[in-house]
């Protein structure tokens, strides 16, 4: 049963998604995998959900990455580079993802503050505020940024990232300005791989009585398609991106910037509040379902821990995952316990990489 549940969320869903979720939060991949390992650690010792399972979720991911993008935009590392009589913009992505880090971390020290003080205060009771129609409209709504920010990567055109409001439109005029610069090769990988998701997702709902678990699609995706562009070659000879390296190990502990923080408050309560409100939703429907109760204000309150000491080891703002949570409980997982060898997984993935 734990090698079953440990692989269902290791490889299917904590390992891929970490990485996938640093990208909408606007830092290198790695970092996804840091909040994927430190959070669902600490949520084992102060959580009282027995299925909700911790860690990176495209909503909070996309808040941040907003955050990120207006205090960190690419205009600030630009370099002119000279080239014999031409000069020319070049940017400094290692300063600048650097910088962006140091705001991540900022805002989740915050936003990890601002959690332990209302789990303090006893505000846990605002999730009785929490309608359902609310709530599926916010992750509707995040469904559609998501789409929209990988709409670029799908094409494998060059564009500006937009934050704030009328983001979304900004975002598609960019891409449909420049349809005509389609990558086709990245544009066919990433259909194939589309369809392919969507064939194995299907299977696994007709036959999951059947399957002892549920097929890793994500993870054969990565798999066939990582073979696929080294064998072809097709970053260097096509121009379709690549994650490229990942840095292996963990990296020490450090304090964030405190200079950061007066233009961050404000977002990291947002961040706080919305992240907490998908949490306790959660963990309050899967309650309800096994016949158990959860306290309000210590989900608060283990949330707020989970992102403060997680700041300082470079990690971004966490809250529960739906689609992992979901998996957790359907292969079978009761306890807090479940966490541990997750994250442990994890690790031995990253320092393997």
């Amino acid at each position: 049963m734990v090698v079953k549940i440990v692989i269902s969320l290791s490889l299917k869903g904590c390992f891929l998604s970490g990485l996938a979720y640093a990208l909408l939060a606007a830092v290198p991949p790695v970092y996804g995998l840091y909040s994927s390992f430190y959070p669902v650690l600490l949520y084992t010792f102060f959580g009282t959900s027995r299925h909700v399972s911790v860690g990176t979720f495209a909503v909070i991911s996309l808040m941040i990455g907003g955050v990120v993008i207006r205090e960190v935009p690419d205009s600030m590392f630009l370099v002119q580079a000279v080239n014999g009589t031409n000069a020319s913009a070049v940017l400094d992505l290692e300063a600048r993802d650097a910088r962006r880090v140091q705001v991540v971390m900022a805002l989740t020290t915050i936003t990890g503050a601002i959690q332990i003080l209302l789990g303090l205060l006893r505000f846990g009771f605002v999730a009785i505020y929490l309608s359902e129609p609310l709530v599926r409209g916010f992750t509707t709504a995040a469904a559609v940024h998501v789409v929209v920010s990988q709409l670029k990567y799908l094409l494998g055109v060059k564009t500006c990232r937009f934050s704030g409001v009328l983001s979304v439109i900004y975002s598609l005029k960019a891409v449909f300005c420049k349809i005509t610069e389609t990558n086709i090769p990245t544009l066919l990988l990433g259909l194939s791989c589309l369809l392919f998701l969507y064939i194995i997702k299907d299977m696994n709902e007709r036959f999951k009585k059947k399957l002892p678990i549920p097929i890793p699609g994500e993870i054969i995706v990565v798999m066939v398609s990582t073979a696929v562009s080294y064998g072809l070659a097709l970053s260097p000879l096509h121009q379709v991106d690549v994650v490229g390296h990942i840095p292996t190990g963990l990296q020490a502990p450090a304090l964030p910037d405190f200079s950061l923080f007066p233009n961050l408050i404000t977002d990291a309560f947002a961040v706080a509040i919305v992240g907490y409100s998908m949490g306790i939703s959660l963990a309050k429907i899967f309650a309800l379902k096994h016949g158990y109760t959860v306290d309000g204000n210590q989900e608060l309150l283990a949330y707020g821990l989970c992102n403060f000491i997680s700041s300082f080891f470079r990690t971004f703002a966490v809250t529960c995952s739906m689609s992992r949570s979901l998996v957790q409980e359907s292969t079978g997982g009761k306890t807090q316990v479940t966490h541990c060898p997750t994250g442990l997984v994890l690790n031995t993935n990253q320092r393997s990489v």
